[in-house]
């Protein structure tokens, strides 16, 4: 089995190195990973340049690009061989609830859909490495499970790890995504030359983050497990936007 490890922490991050660690004598691993932090880069493309893959000291691929060029060109030629499965992280921080649609760490499994097998997208509810070893332990016990996956094609598992060692967590809930509160107001600066600018501030708290949800599960202490769907059209509204479009034109 060949598996495409990449993140958006960047090349560099412990999780990556985690993640490879705990899959490295389960599969042939190969990383292709951005050269530098692209969190909050989504499922954005590199269209304006062309990237250039690096291969470091320790096998690594480094690519000046987002996490979904990494995959993109792991699945499309650059590799001699394809991938079987694209597992992302372990990203130091959560992913949860409305995260998703920004999340690089999310997006670098997103692009993984076009392959038999469902990808894997994982977080650890915390900036420290601590826990890694905890999270990277979760994470192969998932990975080296999949073949017992019946899913739909392109689906991708996000999976939140909470930030405790392994013999607190309590287990695995599968979960559906919650949803969160307004981000806070962006900070304001103004440089020495009085030009202005704004900081993007931090992300709203749970509003929508009842049992069931991931927000509640991870904060129970559970691994949470979301079944995700590329397919984002809102059928509900077909009957309402039916009537409203009738003799528009």
């Amino acid at each position: 089995m060949r598996i495409l490890i990449s993140n958006d922490d960047g090349v560099n991050a412990p999780g990556l190195a985690a993640l490879y660690g705990a899959l490295e004598d389960y599969a042939d691993c190969v990383v292709i990973a951005p050269d530098q932090d692209k969190s909050g880069a989504s499922s954005s493309l590199t269209l304006d340049r062309p990237l250039h893959p690096s291969t470091l000291e320790n096998g690594f691929i480094s690519l000046n690009g987002t996490p979904t060029d990494c995959v993109h060109l792991g699945l499309n030629g650059m590799l001699e061989q394809l991938p079987d499965l694209v597992v992302s992280g372990i990203n130091l921080g959560a992913n949860l609830g409305d995260d998703v649609l920004y999340s690089g760490t999310v997006a670098a499994a997103l692009e993984g859909r076009f392959l038999a097998l469902p990808a894997f997208a994982f977080s650890l509810l915390s900036r420290q490495v601590d826990n890694l070893p905890a999270a990277a332990h979760i994470a192969r016990r998932l990975v080296a499970a999949h073949d017992r996956l019946d899913l739909p094609p392109r689906t991708v598992l996000n999976v939140n790890i909470p930030n405790l060692p392994l013999e607190r967590i309590r287990g695995i809930q599968l979960t559906r995504l919650g949803h969160r509160a307004r981000a806070a107001a962006p900070v304001k600066v103004v440089n020495p030359r009085g030009k202005e600018g704004y900081w993007i501030s931090a992300a709203g708290d749970a509003e929508d983050g009842g049992p069931g949800t991931d927000f509640h599960a991870v904060m129970q202490g559970y691994v949470s497990v979301t079944p995700l769907q590329l397919d984002r059209t809102f059928n509900e509204a077909f009957s309402g936007l039916d009537s409203w479009l009738e003799g528009l034109l």
